[in-house]
Parts: structure tokens; C-alpha cells; sequence
């Protein structure tokens, strides 16, 4: 569970609320036609922008993605494929075939090496798994900044629909103050949507993306090294670099007796 993205809607809502508590209560800012306008408006134009699958897809990435830490750190995935060396240089490739591990695009990588593919269609499909591991994130990432551009837009829109209901009415004054909730509720909406929801989660799309795409380079990069036959020490060095400094210590497999 990735807890920050959690706590931190929850403290943008309750910060929110608590802000519109303070001299009025929740039902003053509930007014369900712009409300409509906004929500309904901003599907409506993401459905015009992208397929419904690709919408559907992107928001079951963001459930899966955004709210939970499924990426392994680098550190632990280098001490492992260092481990995997260590058993391919005694054993051979296939004493990987027993090896156990929670990553899935490691799990792909030795058994498209316990297969006896030669390394150079073993690194060509995991290059093709991480390219479309990246595009879906990429495709996700759109989908939300979408949403964050046309929310407000369309709370704009609804202001305007309520200036000229206001407008139309000023003879009335009894209607003049639904007229100006409406002109005014929905860009509240629209910046909550985009501000608070769409464009926050695109960016840990793109993060989250950044660090799948960066684990399956290192477990390619490693797997091409041991398929070569690299001593696993000096792979370990080699793949250090995709740790930052203050994690490296302990990477190196301990010398064989």
C-alpha cells in the first residue's frame, strides 16, 4: 500500500472541508446541476479524447499503480539477481529453475533463460515487455492530465451557464442566488477534479512509471551479464548504479569460499 498517495487525498479532503465548515455547512456547497456539468461534462469529453477501454485501463492502473508500492527497490533486486549470478556460475542456468522471487518481470526473465532461449531473444523480449509496460503508463498518465485540463474548463463553462441564468432572471430575486451557486460551485468542481484527483495522480503515474521501467532495465541488464558468464561481483559494481549512493553498501555477494 502506498500510504502517502492515500494520506495525501485524504488531508487535501478533510483540509477542504474543514475549510467550508468554518462559517457554512456541507450542504451549502452542494448543488447537483453544476455538480452535473462538471462530472458529467469532463466524462463526456475524456470519452470523446480516448476509447473506453483505454480509459477503463487507465483508471484500474491508477487503483493498482498510484495506491500501492508493488515496485521492488533497487537495492533488494540487485542483491537478488547478484544471488541469481551466484547460482548460475556454481549450478548453471538451470539451477535458477527452482528460484522463487515476488517480481513478475524477474520471474519472466529466468524462465525465458531456463527455456535455453539464446540471450539475445531473452533480451529482445523483456526490451518489448518493459516498452509496453511504459506505453500503458504513458497512455494513464494522458488520460489523467486530461481529466485535469478539461475539469476546469468545464467548471468554467458552468459559470458561465450560471451568469446568464442570473443574468436572465435579475428581475427575480429570488433566483439570482441558485443562479450564482451554480456560476460559482462549478469551478470549485472543476479545480477540485483537476487540482486535488486528476493531475496529482498523473504524476505518480509518471513516477511510478520511472521506477518500473527503471527495475526492468536493471533486471535486463543484469540478466544479459549473466548469461555472459559475468563474475558476480563485478556485476553487482556494474548495476550499483542504479541505486543511489546512500543504498549501495551490502550490494556485492559475499566471495565464495
Amino acid at each position: 500500500m502506498d500510504i502517502l498517495t492515500l494520506v495525501g487525498l485524504l488531508a487535501g479532503i478533510v483540509i477542504l472541508v474543514l475549510a467550508m465548515l468554518a462559517n457554512a455547512s456541507l450542504l451549502t456547497f452542494l448543488n447537483l446541476p453544476g455538480l452535473a456539468i462538471v462530472v458529467g461534462g469532463t466524462l463526456a469529453v475524456t470519452l470523446i479524447k480516448f476509447r473506453l477501454a483505454t480509459v477503463m485501463s487507465a483508471f484500474r492502473l491508477a487503483m493498482t499503480a498510484a495506491f500501492t508500492d508493488r515496485v521492488a527497490r533497487p537495492a533488494d533486486l540487485v542483491r537478488e539477481v547478484g544471488r541469481l549470478a551466484q547460482v548460475v556460475r556454481k549450478e548453471g542456468i538451470l539451477g535458477l529453475e527452482n528460484h522463487t522471487t515476488g517480481d513478475p518481470f524477474l520471474r519472466k526473465a529466468i524462465n525465458l533463460c531456463v527455456d535455453g532461449h539464446p540471450p539475445e531473444l531473452v533480451e529482445e523480449a523483456l526490451a518489448q515487455d518493459t516498452q509496453q509496460t511504459q506505453e500503458r503508463y504513458e497512455v494513464a498518465e494522458r488520460v489523467f492530465r486530461g481529466i485535469g485540463d478539461s475539469a476546469p474548463a468545464l467548471g468554467m463553462l458552468g459559470t458561465l451557464v450560471g451568469l446568464v441564468q442570473m443574468l436572465n432572471t435579475l428581475d427575480d430575486p429570488s433566483s439570482i442566488g441558485p443562479a450564482m451557486a451554480v456560476a460559482l460551485l462549478t469551478t470549485l468542481y472543476g479545480a477540485f477534479i483537476a487540482q486535488m484527483i486528476a493531475l496529482p495522480l498523473a504524476d505518480k503515474l509518471q513516477l511510478k512509471a520511472e521506477d518500473e521501467v527503471r527495475n526492468q532495465v536493471l533486471i535486463t541488464t543484469s540478466m544479459r551479464n549473466i548469461l555472459r558468464g559475468d563474475n558476480p561481483r563485478v556485476m553487482t559494481e556494474l548495476l550499483s548504479s542504479f541505486v543511489v549512493p546512500e543504498h549501495r553498501t551490502g550490494l556485492a555477494p559475499e566471495r565464495e569460499g
